[in-house]
């Protein structure tokens, strides 16, 4: 699984080794050099994690730690120079998962990131995500950023079959084999009105068209 990163750091040379590290781990990685930039990336795209410096220019990192947790759960690493204790627990009073003081080894700050990643992405099997997409399967239920989307039954089977093959084109065929049965011999584009009704529903743009074959989710 390749995860996608926000890095928001105002130091060019941290910002620019944070971001080699990281994709070298095969990490997708956007950056930013203070605090505004940070928040209109991070309402821009979805990320896994947020690493976030607290001395930014515009706007320190605790104000932007405080807007995103407004409108997310995301895991936040926060980096500072800031060593005292009660620098800390407000950070941790916001919500960080972790918090590194400046300097660090970036061997350290990968580790960090791979465990607050485990620790949070990881999911049990019953459980499907995709972003900000999550389908529990025994509770037939289906939440886009903890927000409840009521989906028919076989709205609900097409986007659980979408979410496990994910990045994988998905043919109509295999839709009406695997949700209508094998069975059906009605119009194909019967697939098309399920997935445009899905995608005016689930209000994301991951659903992509692949003319001539059929589906995939991708971002």
């Amino acid at each position: 699984m390749c995860y996608k990163i926000l890095v928001i750091e105002d130091d060019l040379d941290i910002q620019e080794l944070i971001q080699e590290f990281l994709t070298t781990q095969n990490m997708s990685v956007d950056v930013a050099s203070d605090g505004i930039e940070g928040i209109q990336l991070f309402q821009r795209s979805s990320y896994d994690l947020v690493i976030l410096d607290v001395m930014l220019p515009n706007m320190d990192g605790y104000h932007v730690c405080q807007i995103i947790r407004n409108k997310s759960s995301v895991p936040i690493i926060m980096l500072t120079a800031l060593g005292e204790e009660k620098d800390q627990i407000k950070g941790f009073d916001l919500g960080v998962d972790d918090y590194i003081t400046k300097p660090f080894s970036f061997h350290i700050l990968i580790k960090r990131v791979e465990a607050v990643l485990r620790r949070t992405c990881s999911s049990p099997a019953h459980i499907l995500k995709f972003k900000e997409i999550h389908i529990d399967i025994e509770a037939y239920t289906v939440h886009v950023n903890e927000e409840k989307i009521d989906l028919t039954a076989k709205e609900f089977e097409i986007l659980s079959t979408l979410i496990e093959n994910q990045g994988k084109v998905v043919t109509r065929e295999i839709l009406l084999d695997k949700v209508w049965g094998f069975d059906f011999y009605g119009d194909s584009r019967v697939v098309d009105t399920h997935i445009k009704n899905l995608r005016k529903k689930l209000k994301v743009p991951y659903i992509k068209t692949v003319k001539g074959m059929g589906y995939k989710l991708d971002t």
